[in-house]
């Protein structure tokens, strides 16, 4: 997998960033994404996730994670032409994760967990939701959250 982390605290610990990279791949693996899937993950404080909450989702308070997945090609793009000997494939770009460095921090403390445990809970929640797991039915609810305990489970960050 291709991916780019962003701090934007310039405070997150080196183990933090590997962690996720070793984590999402892991995770990219159980869910056999494509080796070249492209994706990235912004860490920062609750006040630029705040903003960024209230511009996207109208939601005027800082929240944990927040997933902007790619949208397919659109009707009125142009179509892009390929030999048909050619053996090059495009990249699969899924989105972008953004996570609160904060709110890891807040909800570890009152959950009673790692804070490693709820970095992983938060990058492996916004990744399913890039690859189209979502939670708003009782029934996707239930597939996405058995997903997300296997994979964390699966990777060794229990509870």
């Amino acid at each position: 997998m291709d991916l780019e982390i962003y701090d934007e605290t310039k405070q997150v610990k080196e183990e933090w960033i590997e962690l996720i990279k070793k984590l999402l791949e892991f995770a990219g693996n159980y869910i056999k994404l494509p080796e070249n899937t492209e994706m990235s993950v912004t860490l920062m404080n609750n006040e630029k996730i705040h903003e960024i909450n209230k511009k996207y989702r109208g939601v005027d308070k800082p929240t944990d994670v927040i997933s902007f997945a790619i949208e397919e090609q659109a009707d009125d793009d142009m179509p892009i032409i390929m030999p048909e000997d050619s053996t090059f494939s495009f990249p699969k770009n899924i989105g972008d994760i953004m996570v609160s460095i904060d709110k890891v921090k807040e909800q570890a403390a009152y959950l009673e967990h790692s804070e490693e445990r709820e970095l992983g809970f938060l990058v492996v929640h916004g990744f399913l939701h890039l690859n189209g797991y979502d939670h708003m039915r009782h029934e996707d609810e239930t597939v996405m959250f058995n997903l997300q305990r296997e994979i964390l489970d699966a990777y060794g960050l229990k509870k």
